[in-house]
């Protein structure tokens, strides 16, 4: 049997097991195998023809559809690379990152592409869009070429680009401590890898219906599609207004397995699940934070046939480690042990390792670490470094350095090797299952010019995971309207980042040693005097 090399492979060797298998239902329609492979050939052909060059990038900004997976596996297919953009983002966000990475082709629906229209004004690398079918597209701005989606793929065949797996695959962008997305690039390899291992211990197999209700920007909403597609299921592509929406599909659809963040299984708990549901639903996981023990029990409870798997990711090597089911009821506090193919270790400062039950770094190595951040050597050093010497897997007689992936996050490893999430080192706030850069929601307040000064910080919360608190102070002239600054943000904020709370303090706020506004007093004397 044909095994999968690169990430287009995943579909492809599908198709030559079982073309007739169903692959995609989006709606009340659904693509096999074979209809999916032979639209993402094309759509490579399309892309040939247009003149992409190996290693250019084509930005999808879409909601989930047939065609954001076609786009997502064609790209590479022609020997590009994807770059997925939430459809949730704003469009300086969205311009923000297609300049950073160079976005040579874009791919958008006619409404989406209306909402950018200033934005790509600026996007100078930009030399097509892609539009998919439907109104009639508004000229592009400049030099830019414009077609539809079945134009691109009515383009004759063409022979891609020579890739192998250590090539690029894909740019998956997530929030950075400086206040600006960066773009974790993966390879081929990263990719594929981490679709054998997660269906692996998941036991997903041609049968399963998985749900993907995460965004394919996620690493965890990506890996719904490859894990299903390397043993030849089918992915069910969810756009969700309430939760609610989520259950009836799961029912209508005879959903298999199901992942989602924990803000998403807090209001799940608190609707009627159809007893039929437990009788399909084989599994459920979790990622993007730890699941409170208070959901993951009244989840046992709607679904008392479902296994529960608990998982702990990173977009830097795309998945970690995973509790099995078996050992839920005896640590449900754990987040497990590595996932197949990946070792992760608890390291001191100093590299060494840490004892039982020590404090120390999360350290992942092996297949899945990442090959660092797009356009970011800084960043790239601080989290992907040389694994020291004298580490594990390192014999003394090997010369190349072994680069790691430096999670930021503190954990603890019992006598048993179960690790046991402790807290992150830096400044990113989780909550509703995305990373969010406390700079990041500061840069967008001082945009608004409604506010002097201002820090943006987390706070724990049982439903959210944290919730964004800020403290701010007036302009230099005139007061601060809270309830104006807060409709701004929702202007120009995706849902997610939009702060929960904005205390108004008089100026200035007080600075750290290095001049900076001193975050770490200002968020630990509010969460005192709030009694939290």
């Amino acid at each position: 049997m044909q095994d999968s090399t690169l990430l287009p492979d995943l579909i492809s060797c599908a198709a030559g097991r079982n073309a007739s298998a169903p692959a995609l239902t989006y709606g009340k329609h659904t693509l096999n195998y074979g209809e999916l492979q032979a639209s993402i050939s094309r759509f490579a052909s399309g892309l040939i023809g247009l003149g992409l060059a190996r290693g250019e990038r084509v930005a999808i900004y879409l909601e989930k559809r047939f065609e954001t997976v076609i786009a997502s596996f064609g790209a590479p297919a022609a020997g590009g690379v994807f770059v997925p953009l939430n459809p949730l983002l704003k469009p300086e966000q969205v311009g923000y990152i297609m300049r950073d990475c160079n976005v040579r082709v874009l791919v958008t629906s006619p409404e989406r592409l209306t909402l950018l229209r200033e934005t790509l004004n600026d996007c100078h690398d930009l030399r097509h869009i892609v539009v998919l079918d439907g109104s009639d597209p508004q000229a592009a701005p400049g030099a830019i070429n414009i077609l539809r989606w079945s134009t691109l793929l009515a383009a004759p065949p063409a022979s891609s680009h020579r890739v192998i797996d250590t090539d690029v695959a894909g740019i998956l962008y997530t929030s950075g401590s400086t206040g600006k997305p960066k773009g974790v690039v993966l390879s081929h390899r990263n990719m594929v890898a981490g679709a054998k291992s997660v269906s692996s211990y998941l036991e997903n197999h041609a049968g399963d219906t998985l749900l993907a209700a995460l965004p394919l920007s996620f690493d965890a909403g990506f890996s719904q599609l490859t894990t299903a597609f390397h043993v030849g299921a089918r992915v069910v592509l969810l756009n969700y207004l309430l939760p609610r929406d989520v259950i009836k599909a799961i029912e209508r659809e005879k959903v298999t397995g199901l992942t989602a963040v924990p803000p998403l299984y807090i209001q799940l708990n608190q609707l009627a699940w159809p007893e039929a549901i437990s009788r399909h639903l084989r599994y459920f996981a979790n990622t993007g934070g730890r699941m409170p023990r208070e959901t993951l029990d009244a989840l046992r409870r709607h679904l008392p046939q479902s296994k529960p798997f608990l998982m702990y990711g990173l977009t830097e090597a795309f998945r970690s480690t995973y509790l099995p089911p078996s050992e839920v009821d005896k640590r449900p506090d754990s987040i497990g042990k590595a996932i197949p193919n990946a070792e992760i270790m608890v390291l001191r400062e100093d590299g060494s390792p840490c004892a039982p039950n020590e404090p120390g770094e999360l350290v992942h190595r092996g297949a899945l670490v990442g090959m660092g951040y797009w356009n970011d050597p800084e960043k790239t050093a601080e989290r992907y470094k040389p694994l020291p010497a004298h580490a594990p897997g390192r014999e003394a007689g090997l010369v190349l350095p072994e680069i790691a992936v430096f999670s930021g996050d503190t954990v603890r490893m019992d006598e048993k090797g179960f690790l046991y999430f402790i807290g992150r080192r830096d400044e990113m706030m989780k909550t509703s299952g995305y990373r969010v850069s406390p700079t990041e929601v500061e840069e967008v307040l001082y945009a608004t010019r409604m506010v002097g000064e201002c820090v943006a910080f987390g706070v724990d919360d049982d439903r959210l995971g944290q919730t964004i608190q800020v403290i701010a102070t007036p302009p230099a002239s005139g007061t601060l309207n809270v309830d104006a600054l807060l409709a701004e943000c929702r202007v120009r904020m995706p849902a997610y980042m939009v702060p929960s709370g904005i205390d108004v303090r008089e100026g200035p706020l007080p600075r750290n040693p290095n001049g900076k506004i001193d975050r770490k007093t200002l968020s630990t004397v509010w969460v005192e005097q709030q009694n939290l």
